[in-house]
C-alpha cells in the first residue's frame, strides 16, 4: 500500500490537468464534469438565455442512443462534443447537430448484469465509466476505443458499478453499489493511465476501523450495504473527497443489524490522496426507511469564511452542514415529510417520503445569482411491512420485508435560502423531478420531470417561463454550454426504470437553443442492433426489467420471477408484459414489439427459473 500511496503522490504533483486548462480558457462554455465543477454547484455563468427570451427556446435536434432501458446518465460537454451513457452504450454526440461521432457497445462478461448508469467522467482525452457487470473502463475520447478494463466489483455478490466516476489529477474515484443485495460498500481510487487501484475505503467498517462499534450484532457489517450509486464532490483547496453513502442492509429489518450502522446514510469525507477518513456526517442513523444519500453534496463558502456542505437526501430534506463545526446549520423539507413510527411493523406502516421518494441522484444546485439552493424531489408515500425474518443469500435482494406505493407520485422544485434554509419558492410538478437542476447567470433555472416536461424557471421568483413536453421522461443530465457564440441546452430524454412514475420513452439526447430557425432534426437512432431469440430476451430483461426485479428476478418479494413458472404459463406471462398493472410501465407495442415480448418471456422461463 506504501508503494501505491507513493505512486498516487507522484500523480497528484503532476502539471495542471487538461480539465483545469479547459475551465480557465473558456469559463461557462463547456460542461466538463457531472455537476459542472468538482464542488457540484451546477451553476452556469452563461446568460444569453435569460428571463426575457426563455420563451424563444426551441428544439435543434434529437438522437436516440439506445433501445428500451433506463437513462439516468449525466452529460459531459467538451470541445463541441457531448459524452453520455446508458447501462451498455457509451456515445459521443456532436453538441450542435446531434450527429453521433462514435458509439461503444459494451459486451458484458457476466450472464446477469445491471441496468443503469449515472454516467461518465472525462479527463485528459479519456472517457471513464462503470459497466453493467462490475468493471471500470477507459475509452479514447476521440474514437471510443477501449484503452483498459479493470474488474472492480463482484456481480455474484450483488456488487455493481452504476455510479458516476469522478476524475481529478490523473486519478479516477469510483464506488460500489448494491445495498439491497447485502454488499459491503467501498470507494476506490485508480490510476487514470493504467487502471491500477491506488487505495480503497470501506463504507461499512469492521474490525479496528472507525465506526465498527456501531454494528452491534456480530457479522452484520460484512453484508451491511452502504453502496455508492450517485456522484461525488471534491474540494481542490483541501484535497477532500466527499462521498454520499447509501442505506444499510437489510433495508427494513433493523432488528437484524442493531446500531447506528455507520457509514450508511452519511456523507463521508476522505483524504483524496490516501483514502484516509477525515470526518463524516450521518443524516439518518439506524435507518429502516431507505433514507440513503445518493447525490453529490454541494460545497460553497459564504460571508465570514464559513464553508458549508448542502446534502439532498431521500429523507426529503436539504441539510446544510458547517464543515468546520461538523454540525447542521439547517434542515429544510423539499417534499412531503410525515412523522412515522420508530420501528417497522408486520401490519404495515405508511411513510412519506417513500422508498423511491425524496432527493434522488441529482441533488441541489447553487444559484449564485440569488444565493439559493434549488432542488428537485420526488413526492411519493409507501406502505412498508416488516417480514418474518431476514436470511442473507449471496447476490439475492432482500428488503427484510415488503414495500409498495401508497398513492400517486408527483414532484417538487424548491428554492431555499443558502444561508438560512428559508423557502424562497416552490413548484409542484405533475410527476417526480429527478433530472439535473441548472441555474444560470441569465437568471433562469432549467429542470425537467418524469412526465417529460422541460421547464424553465425565473430563478428569483420561481415563475415558469417556459414548459415544453419533449416526449419522454427526463431522468438524467441537463446541461448548458456555448458553441460559436450561441448558448445551447442539452438533456437526457426518455427513461424506463423503477423511477418511471410518469412517461417513459427511448433514451435520447435532445438539444435546444434560442430561435433555432430550421425545423428540429431527428437524427437516426443509434440503439442496440436488432436481434431476436433468448439473447435478445436476456438483454431486454437486464436493460428494462432488472432495475425493478433484480438480476435474479427476486427483488420484489411478492412477485419473484425466479418461481414464475409455478404461478403462470408462458402465454399468461406474455399477457402481463403486454398489459401490466401499475406501477409496471406499459411498453408494448410502442417501445417493444411482439418478438421482444416473446424473447423476454422465453428468457424468464428458460434461464431465470430457480
Amino acid at each position: 500500500m506504501t508503494t501505491k500511496k507513493a505512486l498516487l503522490a507522484t500523480i497528484l504533483s503532476a502539471s495542471i490537468s487538461t480539465l483545469a486548462l479547459a475551465q480557465s480558457a473558456a469559463v461557462g462554455a463547456q460542461w466538463l464534469t457531472y455537476n459542472n465543477g468538482l464542488d457540484s454547484q451546477r451553476f452556469s455563468s452563461l446568460k444569453q438565455i435569460n428571463t426575457q427570451n426563455a420563451t424563444q427556446l426551441g428544439q435543434v435536434c434529437k438522437v436516440q442512443i439506445d433501445g428500451p432501458t433506463s437513462f439516468h446518465g449525466g452529460l459531459i460537454v467538451s470541445d463541441g462534443v457531448i459524452y453520455t451513457a446508458t447501462a451498455r452504450e457509451t456515445v459521443a454526440v456532436n453538441a450542435s447537430s446531434c450527429e453521433v461521432i462514435w458509439k461503444y457497445d459494451y459486451q458484458p462478461e457476466d450472464e446477469r448484469y445491471g441496468g443503469s448508469s449515472r454516467g461518465v467522467a472525462l479527463h485528459n482525452g479519456r472517457v471513464f465509466r462503470g459497466t453493467c457487470d462490475g468493471r471500470l473502463i477507459a475509452l479514447d475520447a476521440k474514437n471510443g476505443q477501449l484503452l483498459w478494463k479493470n474488474q472492480i466489483a463482484n456481480p455474484a455478490l450483488g456488487e455493481s458499478t452504476s455510479a458516476a466516476p469522478l476524475a481529478w489529477q490523473n486519478v479516477i474515484y469510483m464506488g460500489i453499489a448494491g445495498s439491497e443485495l447485502g454488499v459491503r460498500g467501498r470507494v476506490m481510487a485508480y490510476d487514470a493511465v493504467s487502471g491500477h487501484e491506488l487505495w480503497r475505503f470501506n463504507t461499512i467498517p469492521m474490525g479496528n476501523e472507525t465506526g465498527a462499534e456501531t454494528w452491534t450484532r456480530a457479522g452484520t457489517a460484512k453484508t451491511g450495504g452502504g453502496g455508492i450509486w450517485g456522484a461525488m464532490s471534491l474540494d481542490v483547496s483541501t484535497g477532500e473527497l466527499f462521498v454520499s453513502v447509501g442505506n444499510p442492509w437489510p433495508d427494513i429489518d433493523i432488528g437484524y443489524r442493531p446500531g447506528k450502522n455507520l457509514f450508511t446514510n452519511s456523507t463521508v469525507v476522505l483524504d483524496a490522496s490516501t483514502g484516509n477518513l477525515k470526518w463524516w456526517y450521518q443524516v439518518s442513523p439506524s435507518d429502516w426507511k431507505d433514507l440513503d444519500l445518493v447525490a453529490a453534496p454541494v460545497l460553497y463558502r459564504v460571508e465570514g469564511g464559513r464553508d458549508l456542505m448542502a446534502i439532498g437526501g431521500k429523507d426529503g430534506y436539504v441539510t446544510v452542514v458547517d464543515r468546520d463545526t461538523k454540525k447542521a446549520v439547517f434542515r429544510t423539507p423539499v417534499t412531503t415529510v410525515e412523522d412515522i413510527y420508530k420501528k417497522p411493523s408486520r401490519e404495515g406502516s405508511r411513510m412519506c417520503p417513500g422508498y423511491a421518494g425524496g432527493v434522488e441522484w441529482n441533488g441541489p444546485a447553487l444559484d449564485r445569482l440569488n444565493g439559493a439552493l434549488i432542488t428537485g424531489a420526488v413526492d411519493v408515500c409507501f406502505k412498508v411491512t416488516l417480514g418474518d425474518g431476514t436470511v442473507y443469500k449471496p447476490g439475492e435482494a432482500n428488503f427484510g420485508g415488503m414495500v409498495e406505493p401508497a398513492g400517486d407520485a408527483t414532484g417538487w422544485v424548491t428554492a431555499i435560502d443558502s444561508l438560512t434554509g428559508a423557502v424562497r419558492w416552490k413548484y409542484h410538478a405533475e410527476k417526480p423531478v429527478v433530472s439535473g437542476i441548472t441555474p444560470t447567470a441569465g437568471g433562469v433555472t432549467f429542470a425537467g420531470d418524469l412526465a417529460g416536461n422541460f421547464l424553465v424557471f425565473d430563478s428569483k421568483s420561481g415563475a415558469v417561463l417556459n414548459k415544453m413536453n419533449i416526449g419522454g421522461a427526463m431522468a438524467g443530465g441537463l446541461v448548458t454550454y456555448e458553441l460559436g457564440g450561441k448558448q445551447y441546452v442539452a438533456f437526457a430524454a426518455g427513461n424506463i426504470s423503477r423511477n418511471a412514475f410518469g412517461d417513459v420513452g427511448l433514451p435520447s439526447v435532445m438539444i435546444m437553443t434560442l430561435n433555432p430557425g430550421a425545423p428540429a432534426k431527428a437524427v437516426g437512432a443509434t440503439g442496440a442492433s436488432a436481434s431476436s431469440g433468448i439473447a435478445n430476451g436476456r438483454r431486454l430483461y437486464s436493460q428494462v426489467c432488472a432495475s425493478c426485479h433484480g438480476t435474479d428476478g427476486n427483488f420484489i418479494a411478492d412477485k419473484k420471477l425466479g418461481t414464475l413458472a409455478k404461478r403462470m404459463d408462458n402465454a399468461a406471462a406474455s399477457a402481463v408484459i403486454k398489459n401490466p398493472k401499475s406501477p409496471m410501465p406499459k411498453l408494448y407495442p410502442e417501445l417493444i414489439n411482439e418478438q421482444s415480448v416473446a424473447d423476454v418471456t422465453r428468457f424468464l422461463f428458460e434461464e431465470l427459473q430457480h
